[in-house]
């Protein structure tokens, strides 16, 4: 490494590449647009609410505590497994990606159960926000009411209750990771079951199960692609998807823990199998998603790594096999079946969404099937429009969607700011990993709809919640009793 140095710093193309970063970097810092993006008036991690909505909450909170004293329930749940919250939200989000998604929503369910009983059993205690709270709430009640207004409610009902359910989901970690060693450790397990997938995803190649569909790739354009990893997800697509959160996790932890040899070589192994499963989904999307996280990551470690990127593209295009660099470059290419499939649906889904911007057609496949094939093109059959932003308008309308971009804005302006502030090595890698994953997995969201599988809108919205908290990473405690 220290060769390596050497050389660079010798060489007069890397020293005026360098000169050239740092001049663009001062400007960066100099701008008023910048430092205002990176100046929100709170950095804190959590709050203890304000407002109305909190003097409701304490007021609800006494009534609990009340019911909860004159029903003498504490002989019942003292000592009982329900109340361990920490558990329960570990259990849950290590699972989600090997359970069915029945299984995580029970899981969810208890989650919320031993969360009640903690505020319940402790009067002192205080609901805890982060900047994104009141927003993730609201577009939870938007949703409930696209359900409701929905052209098949009934149909709606079971899918409008689940997204409502998982979303939800992101107050349990805000109300139960209270250390950095809590949040290191789902950090970790987030990682460590992202390898088992991907090792579940490897034995499915080399043996040929699970499921597989025609309709998954152009046989025309692409004879060489037989079979498409889908590991516990069941479309390759969404498998990719999960896999662009969890890739600059394991890059997060390999750094993190690069100078202790054990963790460094365990990390190693499944940073690789993440990516070697990646690679195997022969996802167009999920490629161009992990490229542009990559990117982020790298950039945000040490921008001088730009000047690398033209090197090692380069590279991998003489190392790659044949098969993925066409695959690959095919990507915007109308010919291939699957890009003029989707952009005829985006079309399609326009149109409809111009009749029915304000409440959409309501969550699930039969609500949009009941009217989108009035507006489709080429009479194609879809169960949704392939992009996630405006599914999210079809199910719940345009109030959900501004939600769901305020969201996103708040967490990224929360994160850039606190990589910004942040001198802890590992809060910053933390954070670095999660603003860059977020953003690969909005990347591949404009080609599909990445809430197609639930488990993968389940981790999203618990990846957004521990990303919050690695935003406040100074304000978490440094130790936890056992």
């Amino acid at each position: 490494m220290q060769r390596i140095k050497s050389i660079l710093r010798a060489s007069l193309l890397w020293r005026a590449l360098s000169a050239c970063c740092d001049w663009l970097g001062r400007q960066w810092a100099a701008s008023r647009v910048v430092q205002a993006y990176l100046s929100p008036s709170d950095l804190s991690c959590r709050t203890s609410g304000s407002s109305v909505f909190a003097l409701l909450w304490d007021k609800l909170h006494g009534l609990v505590c009340w019911v909860y004293d004159r029903l003498r329930l504490e002989k019942l749940f003292a000592g009982s497994v329900f109340t361990r919250l920490w558990f329960w939200c570990a259990v849950t989000i290590a699972l989600a990606p090997l359970l069915p998604t029945m299984a995580t929503a029970g899981l969810a369910c208890l989650c919320f159960v031993s969360l009640l009983l903690a505020f319940a059993r402790d009067r002192a205690r205080r609901l805890q926000f982060t900047a994104v709270n009141k927003y993730i709430m609201l577009y939870a009640v938007v949703f409930a009411v696209g359900t409701v207004v929905s052209v098949t409610p009934r149909a709606s009902l079971p899918v409008g209750l689940l997204t409502v359910l998982f979303t939800l989901f992101a107050l349990i970690p805000i109300n139960t990771v209270d250390s950095r060693n809590k949040l290191l450790m789902l950090v970790r397990l987030l990682v460590l079951v992202g390898a088992a997938v991907s090792l579940y995803g490897l034995y499915q190649f080399i043996f040929r199960t699970g499921y597989q569909s025609d309709a998954w790739v152009d046989s025309n354009m692409f004879a060489g692609i037989s079979f498409r990893v889908v590991s516990t997800f069941s479309n390759p697509n969404m498998l990719g998807q999960y896999l662009v959160l969890m890739i600059p996790l394991g890059g997060a932890c390999l750094l993190n823990d690069f100078a202790k040899p054990r963790l460094r070589w365990l990390w190693l192994v499944c940073c690789g199998l993440m990516c070697m499963c990646m690679v195997l989904t022969f996802s167009r999307g999920a490629w161009l998603a992990l490229l542009c996280a990559g990117l982020a990551f790298f950039v945000l470690i040490n921008p001088r790594l730009l000047i690398l990127a033209p090197f090692a593209l380069v590279a991998l295009y003489f190392v790659l096999p044949d098969t993925i660099i066409q695959r690959f470059t095919s990507i915007g290419d109308l010919s291939d079946h699957s890009t003029s499939y989707r952009v005829s649906i985006w079309l399609g889904s326009l149109r409809m969404l111009s009749d029915y911007w304000l409440c959409g057609v309501g969550p699930g496949p039969d609500a949009f099937n009941t009217v989108y094939p009035v507006y489709s093109y080429d009479e194609i059959v879809t169960p949704h429009s392939h992009n996630l932003l405006l599914q999210i308008t079809s199910d719940a309308g345009v109030c959900a969607l501004i939600l769901f971009c305020v969201i996103l804005w708040v967490y990224f302006r929360r994160l850039c700011a606190a990589i910004h502030a942040t001198t802890c090595k590992t809060g910053r890698l933390l954070q670095i990993a999660f603003l860059s994953g977020t953003a690969g997995f909005m990347v591949q969201a404009m080609t599909d709809y990445s809430f197609y599988n639930y488990r993968v809108m389940f981790l999203f919205w618990v990846y957004l919640a521990l990303g919050m908290l690695a935003a406040g990473w100074n304000d978490l405690k440094t130790e936890v009793k056992a």
